[in-house]
C-alpha cells in the first residue's frame, strides 16, 4: 500500500523560502512519476510539479516556474519542494502524489494520479 506523508508547511513572509518534504513508504519512490499540487480556498487543484521515475524529465506550472524546483533523495525514499521567493498567491494546502504503474510519465492533470498525502499548509502573509 502506498502511503505519503507530506511536511516542512508553515508560515513564511512574502519574498522567504520553504522545503516541503514527502516521504515515502510502501513503495520504492523512484520507480514513479511524482507530482506536487496545491488547493488554495474555493479554487481547484493546480499541478505545479511533477518528475518522472529516472529524474530526467520534469514539467513545471508558469505560476511557479523559476521559483520552485523539486528533487528526490532515493536513499530517504523521499521527494522535497523547494519553494522560493515565495508570494502571498502561493497560500495553499500543498499535496505531494504518485502516479499508479510505473509507465505512467510526468504530468501536472492530478487525475493521472493515485496515490496521495494529507497535505501540508503553506501561508504566505506579512
Amino acid at each position: 500500500q502506498f502511503q505519503l506523508v507530506e511536511s516542512g508547511g508553515g508560515l513564511v513572509q512574502p519574498g522567504g523560502s520553504l522545503r516541503l518534504s514527502c516521504a515515502a513508504s510502501g513503495f520504492t519512490l523512484d520507480t514513479r512519476s511524482i507530482g506536487w499540487f496545491r488547493q488554495a480556498p474555493g479554487k481547484e487543484r493546480e499541478g505545479i510539479l511533477c518528475i518522472n521515475r529516472s529524474g530526467t524529465y520534469a514539467k513545471i506550472a508558469d505560476s511557479v516556474k523559476g521559483r520552485f524546483t523539486i528533487s528526490r533523495d532515493g536513499a530517504k525514499n523521499t521527494a522535497y519542494l523547494q519553494m522560493n521567493s515565495l508570494r502571498p498567491e502561493d497560500t495553499a494546502v500543498y499535496y505531494c502524489a504518485v502516479v499508479q504503474n510505473f509507465w505512467t510519465p510526468c504530468t501536472l492533470n492530478y487525475h493521472e494520479y493515485d496515490a496521495w498525502g494529507q497535505g501540508t499548509q503553506v501561508t504566505v502573509s506579512s
